[in-house]
C-alpha cells in the first residue's frame, strides 16, 4: 500500500516545523511579558462540556467519538472552553484573575475543505476573572504586541461588540427564526443577507435602518458617535458603546491605536461571545489570522460565574502572512558536519555540542564518506545547510576543514588545531 494523510490533514516538514515553533515561542514570550503563564489541556473534552460552552454552533464542527465507558467525547475545536473548564475546576480555589496562555492543536470539521484544514494550531491567551474596559484593552494590547514581536507588518485588529447588534434585534418582535438568521448573516459578514432581512415586511423602520447601517460602520473612535446616532435609542446600545469607547481610550494611551479599527460588523462564529469581539487581518491574506473576545457566559455554564476574555491566533496563517512579507526568521543552521573516521568524529562532535555547536555526523548518511572523505562530507554539509564541514582521520589529523564553497570557517573554530582540540 501507499500510505496517505487523511483528508484535511497535512504533514509538517522540518524547515516549516522549525519556523512555526519559532513563531509560537515568540508569541508565548510576548504574552509572558504581560504576566501570562502557559498551560496545556487534553486534546479531548466530554461532548457535554463543549456543548455547554460553545452552544448550538458546536453542531457539525467537532469530531465526536465514544469512550470505552460509553462517554461521548470530542476533539477540542477551540481553546477557550477547555481553559474555561480548567479555570472553573482546577483553579476554582485560586485567587484570580487568571492569566493563561497556550499553544495547542485544535480539530475542527469543515463543511467545505476548500483551503481549510481540519487540524491547526492556536496560540493565544485567556484572561479569566477580570472585566471592564481595562481587561478588554489588556487582551487587545497583548495581541498587538505579540504580533509585533513576530515582525508582522500592516496587520489590523478589527474591534467591535456583539451587544449593539443583539440590542437592535431584541428591540423588535420578529420571530426567533428571523433573529437567528440575522445573527448567522452577521457572523458570515453577509451584508446582502442582512439587507434582505432588514427589508422584511412588518419590521420597525428604525430597526431596519439600524440593521443596515451598523454592520457597515468601521474606522476610528468617530464610529462610536456615528453608531450612537443610528442606534443609540435602543436599550443596551449606549452602555455597550461606552465600554467600547473607554477600551479605545486605553489602547490609545498604550500607543497601539494605529493597529486598531473599530468595526461594528465584527461577529464571531461561536455563540458564546458577549461584549467585545475582535478579528485580526494581515494584508497578504483574505481571511482572519485570529480572533477572540469576551465570553463571560461560559464560566457561568461551568458553575463559576466570572468574566472571561481572550484571543487565539492561527499559527499557520500567521506563518503564511510572515512568509509573504519575507519576515520569517530562518531556523538556525547546523554549524558543521563531521565526517571521516567514526570514533574520532563522535568524540569531536560531543566536544563541539558541549561548546554550543549544532553538529551533524556524516556517518550513516553517506555510505561513501569513509572512502571519499572530504568530498562526501562537503556534499552532505551543503544538503544540510551547514556552515562548515570537517573530515577527521584516524590519526587525529584533519583531512579537510571547510572546503569550497564554504569559505571562511565559523569564528568559534578558526584553525585545524582547534578542530582537533
Amino acid at each position: 500500500m501507499r500510505p496517505v494523510t487523511p483528508r484535511g490533514f497535512r504533514d509538517i516538514l522540518p524547515r516549516e516545523a522549525c519556523e512555526r515553533d519559532q513563531i509560537s515561542r515568540t508569541i508565548i514570550e510576548a504574552l509572558a511579558a504581560w504576566g501570562y503563564s502557559i498551560v496545556e489541556t487534553p486534546i479531548v473534552e466530554e461532548y457535554t462540556t463543549l456543548q455547554a460552552g460553545v452552544g448550538k454552533s458546536l453542531q457539525g464542527t467537532v469530531f465526536p467519538f465514544v469512550d470505552t465507558d460509553g462517554t461521548l467525547l470530542a476533539l477540542r475545536p477551540e481553546m477557550s472552553v477547555p481553559i474555561a473548564r480548567l479555570a472553573a475546576t482546577r483553579l476554582s480555589q485560586s485567587p484570580g484573575p487568571h492569566r493563561l496562555s497556550y499553544s495547542s492543536e485544535v480539530f475542527r470539521e469543515q463543511v467545505s475543505l476548500r483551503g481549510q484544514a481540519r487540524q491547526f494550531t492556536q496560540v493565544g491567551l485567556e484572561l479569566i476573572g477580570a472585566s471592564g474596559p481595562a481587561a478588554d484593552a489588556e487582551v487587545v494590547g497583548a495581541l498587538v504586541e505579540s504580533l509585533q514581536a513576530t515582525g508582522l507588518r500592516g496587520f489590523v485588529v478589527a474591534l467591535g461588540t456583539v451587544e449593539v447588534l443583539r440590542s437592535i434585534i431584541a428591540a423588535c418582535d420578529m420571530d426567533l427564526q428571523w433573529k437567528d438568521a440575522v445573527i448567522e448573516a452577521a457572523q458570515k459578514r453577509n451584508l446582502v443577507a442582512i439587507d434582505l432581512l432588514a427589508a422584511r415586511e412588518g419590521l420597525d423602520p428604525a430597526v431596519a435602518s439600524a440593521l443596515r447601517a451598523v454592520p457597515r460602520q468601521c474606522g476610528g473612535r468617530e464610529v462610536i458617535a456615528e453608531c450612537s446616532q443610528v442606534a443609540g435609542s435602543f436599550a443596551g446600545v449606549g452602555a455597550a458603546l461606552e465600554v467600547l469607547g473607554a477600551t479605545w481610550d486605553l489602547l490609545e494611551a498604550s500607543g497601539v491605536q494605529e493597529f486598531i479599527s473599530i468595526d461594528l460588523g465584527t461577529m464571531r462564529s461561536f455563540d458564546y461571545y458577549a461584549g467585545m469581539v475582535l478579528e485580526v487581518f494581515a494584508p497578504e491574506l483574505g481571511v482572519a489570522i485570529g480572533g477572540g473576545g469576551r465570553y463571560d457566559p461560559v464560566m457561568s455554564e461551568f458553575g463559576d460565574p466570572c468574566p472571561a476574555a481572550g484571543f487565539a491566533l492561527g499559527l499557520e496563517r500567521v506563518h503564511i502572512a510572515l512568509s509573504e512579507q519575507g519576515g520569517v526568521t530562518p531556523a538556525r543552521a547546523l554549524d558543521a558536519v563531521l565526517g571521516g573516521e567514526e570514533q574520532r568524529s563522535f568524540a569531536a562532535a560531543a566536544r563541539l555540542r558541549a561548546a554550543g555547536w549544532r553538529v551533524r555526523l556524516a556517518s550513516g548518511d553517506q555510505a561513501s564518506v569513509a572512502e571519499e572523505g572530504e568530498r562526501a562530507a562537503a556534499k552532505l554539509a551543503l544538503w544540510a545547510s551547514a556552515e562548515g564541514v570537517a573530515v577527521l582521520g584516524g590519526d587525529e589529523s584533519v583531512i579537510g576543514v571547510l572546503p569550497e564553497p564554504f569559505g571562511e570557517p565559523p569564528s568559534k573554530v578558526s584553525t585545524e588545531s582547534e578542530v582537533r582540540s
